[in-house]
């Protein structure tokens, strides 16, 4: 199972305070919208997530369909694959996409100690 793209989305409760600190540890934003709480940080190994609030709890995240810098990739489990596998590995979910469609679409659940997973795929997968 390809998950995609890996992050750790963190809720912050002052994204300029947040954003300064990640810099000065050698991040930099490369996508987001200041203005509309989120903002995406890189270094060179590592992508953090910042989201004022958005979320209860810092999250992991995947995207399928994406590399690092956001590009699409030829191939990818498509997120509604990624559930049926889930689902039949006896995992409960939060929240579902809806299989019935195709392209963007998200799904959650919880790790054992609770940690939100988000997999959330912004891409539509072509079909060969």
């Amino acid at each position: 199972m390809r998950l995609g793209n890996f992050s750790v989305s963190l809720a912050v409760k002052d994204l300029s305070v947040s954003r300064a600190f990640y810099e000065k540890l050698g991040f930099r934003a490369i996508a987001g919208n200041a203005a509309n709480n989120w903002l995406i940080l890189q270094n060179e190994t590592s992508t953090i997530g910042l989201f004022q609030g958005m979320f209860d709890k810092n999250c992991l995240t995947f995207n399928p369909g994406w590399d690092r810098a956001c590009n699409t990739l030829p191939e990818f489990d498509d997120v509604r694959d990624i559930q049926r596998t889930l689902k039949s590995r006896g995992l409960a979910l939060m929240s579902a996409a809806d299989e019935s469609t195709s392209g963007p679409a998200s799904l959650s659940l919880q790790d054992p100690d609770g940690n939100p997973v988000l997999i959330d795929q912004h891409v539509q997968r072509h079909r060969q």
